[in-house]
């Protein structure tokens, strides 16, 4: 345990991502089996506990010393795991420091009724950066900058292989990994990706320059299509097992059942995830209904019926086409689309041009005239194999211009992990008229990116000068008509909420300027976001 502690308390301070992949590496390199599988499942968001919750987590802490004065530590630090590891009031030498195995061991076949007596015991026996590392692992939340890709590619350099062969034989892996560092190290031959149903890494785009791409590129050499504001997702019927996987290799069959049913096919299918009515595309907060449930009634299936717009072919039958170029591949995509012959899977067309001229005006002419279902256009060069990861140059995405409005900062609360210290977290709002005729505000969203680390401090600063009020980790700030910070907000996205009081909820909010130079009077009114929405 106390190595993995090393390992986290290291990556939560490094910035550099070469250096973050370097203590990866070395940890995985230097740990024996099988406390490194279960490391790199922890990191890869592979690992989870089902009896574990924050809320055993509060009762050991509470049950040693004052909840009052535990809540106050709470509120000072702003995270969990970080204020019980320094305010545990710890027995040392009453039990035997675990392994990190035997963590998960336990953890992996306890109930509910034996997490929190397992929690004290090895709270006791672990120093404090011990305990942060435990209670990190229970909750599933490292957040140390490691991505699941980053961890993964940590494991190709390990090996002297590429990221996309691990990608290749990730989904037919399970957790501790020991046969995947059994091929890493020479000790055997590479695991089998020949698990039905496994999910295949994606191709993804990068995002276009237009002063530098367009002046090297050839409009003749690629293909338009408008990227579809839904979720991407690759739909796999493999020899009778059907899976429908997000582009990071979450399954979430169980959630969609009704496409799961329309997958007759044999093949692998890479496309976007929307509810359809009639043909036509819904906006994202419908698709939203559907999302991160873990069941559906029938009501929800019939208000909301989900559908797949394909782009791309990557399995037809048992023939892997990966290889192919985009052009070949789409051929092949429009006989498959037309055989399957589902309501419930379409073809996503491909939009002609000349000139890069004529893609900025069709990116301005949004489809069926509603900018809010897609996001913008993607370009992909015809002669393009299918390729895992990012690669430069064979796609590209173009996405629309964001929104812009200006709000006042109203609320801020703390951030988690490195950003504890700091109010990182906003909510902001617009002006607008009260029962007494008078402007008031009224929230209508929360950011907690789009700032610089300097610009972070600042904000901290002012909120912290600028508290009138505190409700639990909430701090309010001065906020009215003659004083107040105005941030400009960028977002993609506007819908009608029913949850929301100002009636707006807004899609990827984040702070693009700190308006230090207007005054709070002059930021933006609903009235505003309300023509935005007609």
């Amino acid at each position: 345990m106390r190595a993995f502690a090393h390992l986290l308390d290291r990556l939560a301070f490094t910035a550099s991502r070469n250096a973050k992949l370097r203590l990866v590496r070395d940890f995985l390199r230097d740990t024996a089996d099988p406390d490194r599988g279960w490391a790199l499942a922890a990191l890869t968001g592979t690992l989870s506990f089902s009896a574990a919750k924050p809320a055993a987590i509060r009762k050991a802490v509470e049950a040693r010393m004052d909840p009052v004065l535990f809540g106050w530590s709470y509120d000072y630090v702003g995270d969990l795991a970080e204020t019980v590891a320094l305010v545990w009031p710890a027995q040392p030498g009453a039990n035997r420091e675990p392994e990190l195995s035997e963590v998960v061991e336990a953890l992996r076949t306890a109930t509910r009724a034996e997490v929190q007596p397992l929690i004290e015991r090895w709270l006791d026996a672990l120093d404090p950066d011990g305990r942060w590392a435990l209670l990190k692992l229970l909750t599933g939340g490292l957040r140390v900058g490691v991505s699941a890709r980053l961890a993964r590619q940590a494991c190709a350099d390990l090996g002297g292989v590429t990221v996309g062969e691990i990608e290749e034989v990730w989904h037919a892996l399970a957790p501790p990994y020991e046969d995947l560092f059994a091929w890493l190290e020479g000790r055997s031959e590479a695991p089998s990706a020949d698990n039905p149903g496994r999910f295949r890494p994606v191709m993804l785009a990068q995002p276009i320059d237009e002063a530098v791409d367009f002046a090297r590129l050839d409009p003749a050499g690629y293909a338009a299509e408008w990227k579809w504001d839904g979720i991407r997702v690759q739909a796999v019927r493999e020899r009778g097992e059907a899976r429908l996987y997000t582009r990071t290799g979450d399954d979430i069959s169980h959630t969609f059942p009704d496409v799961l049913a329309a997958m007759t096919f044999e093949g692998a299918l890479d496309g976007e995830l929307l509810v359809m009515r009639d043909g036509r595309v819904a906006p994202f907060g419908d698709l939203q209904q559907r999302l991160n449930r873990k069941t559906v009634d029938a009501k929800l299936l019939t208000a909301f019926p989900a559908a797949i717009r394909a782009y791309d072919l990557l399995l037809d039958g048992e023939e892997d086409l990966r290889a192919l170029s985009f052009t070949e591949r789409r051929k092949r995509l429009e006989s498959f689309v037309l055989a399957a012959n589902s309501p419930r899977i379409d073809l996503s067309p491909l939009q002609p041009f000349e000139s890069w001229d004529a893609l900025a005006a069709l990116r301005a002419a949004p489809p069926e005239g509603d900018p809010r279902i897609a996001e913008g256009l993607m370009l992909k060069r015809l002669d393009s194999l299918y390729e895992a990861g990012r690669p430069k140059g064979p796609w590209f995405k173009w996405k629309r211009d964001p929104h812009l409005i200006d709000a006042v900062l109203m609320y801020a609360q703390r951030g988690h992990g490195r950003r504890s210290s700091f109010y990182s977290d906003f909510t902001f709002g617009v002006w607008r008229e009260d029962a007494n005729g008078d402007q008031a505000l009224t929230p209508v969203g929360k950011a907690y990116f789009g700032f610089t680390d300097e610009e972070l401090k600042q904000l901290d600063r002012f909120v912290r000068d600028n508290t009138i009020d505190r409700f639990g980790p909430v701090r309010s700030v001065t906020a009215n008509r003659d004083f107040g910070l105005v941030l400009e907000v960028a977002f993609e996205g506007l819908q009608r909420s029913t949850r929301h009081k100002s009636g707006v909820a807004m899609r990827f909010p984040r702070i693009s300027r700190i308006r230090w130079d207007k005054p709070a009077r002059e930021a933006d009114e609903l009235a505003t976001l309300e023509r935005m929405l007609d």
